[in-house]
């Protein structure tokens, strides 16, 4: 029940119906209560609901690097937000309530600039983890001072170590130091951004390697 304190005009406190009136430093005030939610998700939410947790702990570690290389898609949305958009569609695999992330058709970085020719990646000593490539400059949009974006994300660890400034396109090499994730398996990818900033390539997932 409301209480009228000081008369017809004045505020109140207390419920009347579906307001709640009360007063704040001196100012009378009145909100509505929250409707009751009866909803309940269908079949089909609960599965996006998952796949939606499953692409955002994947992409988390890389929040920063979606912010340049999917600049380029972020329309009224930041890049992280582009980047859910596609790996939603593209990058989940497996039935409900078992999906998984589908590394192979991920990406981490997404443009009209070609990448390089022949990418790979392979395990070296002490944590190394070498990239390789074939330079192919002058190829649309593709210069041979583009940089190299490398990216090794541990799903064990839920963690990710990754560079958007790494050696240009022409030296068709480049390390990246995995040794935090030493003994375990990280997914990886190669892809390129031009001096710019302006211009990134689709990236080119690199496979599986183990961290020795």
């Amino acid at each position: 029940m409301g209480i009228i304190k000081k008369g017809i005009m004045s505020g109140f406190s207390g419920k009347v119906g579906n307001v709640v009136g009360g007063n704040w430093k001196g100012i009378d005030y009145m909100r509505s209560l929250p409707s009751r939610s009866d909803f309940t998700p269908t079949q089909k939410q609960i599965e996006q609901q998952l796949k939606f947790a499953l692409i955002a702990r994947f992409q988390q570690p890389l929040s920063n690097l979606f912010a340049i290389t999917f600049r380029n898609y972020a329309v009224k949305q930041t890049g992280a937000n582009a980047g859910m958009s596609y790996n939603l569609k593209n990058a989940v695999t497996g039935t409900y309530p078992s999906f998984t992330v589908d590394y192979q058709n991920a990406l981490v970085s997404r443009g009209d600039m070609p990448n390089a020719l022949n990418p790979a990646a392979v395990a070296a000593v002490d944590g190394i983890v070498n990239f390789t490539w074939t330079n192919n400059a002058g190829a649309g949009k593709a210069l041979g001072t583009d940089q190299s974006v490398l990216v090794g994300y541990c799903p064990e660890m839920r963690s990710a170590i990754y560079t958007n400034v790494g050696p240009a396109r022409s030296l068709e090499a480049a390390s990246l130091d995995l040794s935090a994730f030493l003994g375990k398996q990280v997914q990886t990818w190669l892809g390129f951004v031009s001096l710019s900033g302006k211009e990134v390539a689709t990236s080119a997932f690199t496979g599986a390697v183990t961290v020795l």
